[in-house]
């Protein structure tokens, strides 16, 4: 199989994959970065009622329409209203209530006087400035939302903002997408724990770290299988362990062309059926993509820990959007910036170079990692919160010119 582009990876990998259909009712403080399941209307207007937008003293315009500082208009304190009480005062000509932000007006009041344009005397209330038209600094009831409209639509992720509108409605309860499923796995024979003791020719194994990070990041429930020693039938058990208990699996190791890389056989053994093999990428060329009949996706991960992890960041990621019901168009998200440093590459493959966004005197900059841009280099890339790309054919960035950069943040 021939290695493509990653655009057409991006594309292949996206046709693979179905969004779930399976769906649970969780209360509502527990679904932060949960997907709507289902469209949420209110049964309640927003605003609730006619409410003040300032603190200050309710009047009819009509009273008050003509005054200046000149001519103050003299009007009389009938009430206090606080927010959290329904007023049972009507306001007459003449008349004033002091007022405060959020608080409901009573029958009678069309406009809000902000209390710096007044001057209170005993139970009377000067009015300094005229307001510049009829309802100044009201809420009118139903003016943000009306009841039954469209609150938010199936495929939204619940973040800050929604909490907040769900629970403006009162939605206590909230269907959401059950979340995917994704297993882990680690091949090679080099490889041990964080508890073991390492000897001569060893390696931690840090990917089941990362992935599972990042597969909490993104809304997926890691399933840990552990590390696997690159013995055909042991690693062929695992791979069916991990197909059958998940949506996605994501291995390392295993898919280059070494002596002991079986991945991509073992795969089409079960039946797999793999549709790329390799991706023109730097790090994280070696990428194996199958599917089974049970709709279970498989990512074959190069080791190195860069590589795993570019890999996830470009191309994992958007499959993971749309396997969680997300509903967008599944982009990643470019933004053009200065480079601070100059960049280079050898142009033969679409190229990933990681670092920071950094915003310098008012504008973004792409600042390079320190030290070596090695796919096995997994210390330097502590905070990168960005990768700059250069396509193919492109073999140098100068600093200060422009680059794309793939930002890493949700």
């Amino acid at each position: 199989m021939t290695m493509i582009s990653v655009q057409e990876a991006q594309k292949i990998i996206l046709d693979l994959v179905t969004s779930l259909q399976e769906t649970e009712t969780i209360d509502l403080d527990q679904a932060t970065g949960r997907i709507l399941a289902e469209t949420v209307t209110g049964d309640l207007d927003f605003p609730y009622w006619d409410n003040s937008a300032m603190d200050g003293y309710g009047v009819r315009f009509e009273d008050v329409n003509e005054g200046n500082t000149n001519q103050p208009i003299s009007l009389k304190i009938v009430a206090e209203i606080p927010a959290g009480i329904k007023p049972e005062i009507s306001i007459q000509s003449g008349e004033a209530c002091r007022i405060f932000t959020g608080a409901m007006l009573p029958d009678g009041v069309d406009t809000i006087i902000m209390q710096e344009n007044t001057q209170q005397q005993g139970k009377q209330v000067l009015v300094l400035s005229s307001p510049k038209y009829c309802g100044e600094f009201v809420r009118k009831k139903g003016n943000f939302y009306q009841a039954g409209e469209i609150l938010l639509s199936a495929g939204t992720k619940i973040n800050e903002p929604e909490m907040a509108i769900l629970a403006t409605a009162q939605c206590s309860k909230v269907t959401v997408y059950r979340r995917p499923r994704v297993a882990i796995l680690s091949t090679g024979n080099e490889l041990i724990t964080t508890t073991q003791k390492l000897e001569p020719g060893q390696i931690i194994d840090s990917n089941q770290y990362a992935l599972k990070a990042f597969i909490l990041k993104n809304g997926g429930i890691p399933i840990s299988l552990g590390i696997v020693e690159d013995e055909p039938n042991l690693i062929k058990e695992k791979i069916i362990e991990a197909i059958n208990c998940a949506d996605f699996v994501l291995s390392t190791g295993g898919v280059s062309v070494g002596d002991y890389d079986y991945i991509d056989q073992i795969l089409e053994e079960l039946g797999g059926k793999i549709s790329i093999s390799s991706v023109a990428m730097k790090p994280g060329k070696p990428l194996t993509v199958a599917k089974f009949d049970n709709g279970c996706v498989y990512f074959g991960l190069p080791g190195n820990p860069v590589s795993a992890l570019v890999g996830c960041w470009r191309l994992v990621k958007l499959a993971l959007y749309k396997l969680s019901g997300i509903k967008g168009d599944y982009k990643p998200q470019l933004i053009t910036v200065k480079s601070n440093h100059d960049l280079s590459s050898q142009g033969k493959r679409e190229t990933y170079i990681w670092g920071q966004l950094k915003l310098v005197n008012g504008e973004y900059l792409f600042i390079l990692a320190k030290g070596q841009q090695n796919s096995a280099n997994l210390i330097n890339l502590g905070f990168t919160n960005a990768l700059a790309i250069l396509p193919i054919g492109v073999t140098k960035i100068k600093q200060g010119e422009t680059v794309t950069v793939l930002m890493l943040c949700n």
